[in-house]
């Protein structure tokens, strides 16, 4: 008696590229995965090459291996691609001191986000 295979987690016309702790606030990322949600994979790529942002580098690397993915993995049509979905979630919280003034400390946190993308084939 096998475990049953597993059901995708996308339908079979999507593709989906995460990636899990990327050194930024999930505030910020959000800013950068709003800006493609919805675009065509072309106008994305561009969008996040040539943003401003420190963190649309990486944004841009999942992007471009859920493309990939939709490529080579589920044989789509990288002409009809575009962002389904882009949406960021919370990871770690590493949590830091910093000395202060007589005796005391001050807390820093450095916040880790969750990326994932999902790229479908537009129908006709």
């Amino acid at each position: 008696m096998a475990k049953s295979k597993d059901a995708r987690r996308v339908a079979a016309n999507e593709a989906l590229a995460a990636c899990n702790s990327i050194r930024t606030s999930p505030r910020k990322l959000n800013l950068v995965a709003q800006s493609v949600r919805g675009l065509d994979a072309a106008k994305a790529v561009a969008e996040l090459s040539f943003s401003k942002k420190r963190i649309a580098k990486a944004a841009l690397a999942v992007l471009q291996s859920a493309i990939a993915n939709a490529e080579n993995n589920h044989q789509l049509n990288i002409d009809k691609l575009f962002v389904k979905e882009a949406y960021v979630g919370k990871g770690l919280v590493m949590k830091r001191m910093h000395a202060r003034a007589r005796g005391r400390g001050a807390r820093i946190l450095k916040p880790f986000s969750n990326l994932t993308i999902i790229v479908a084939e537009r129908g006709e």
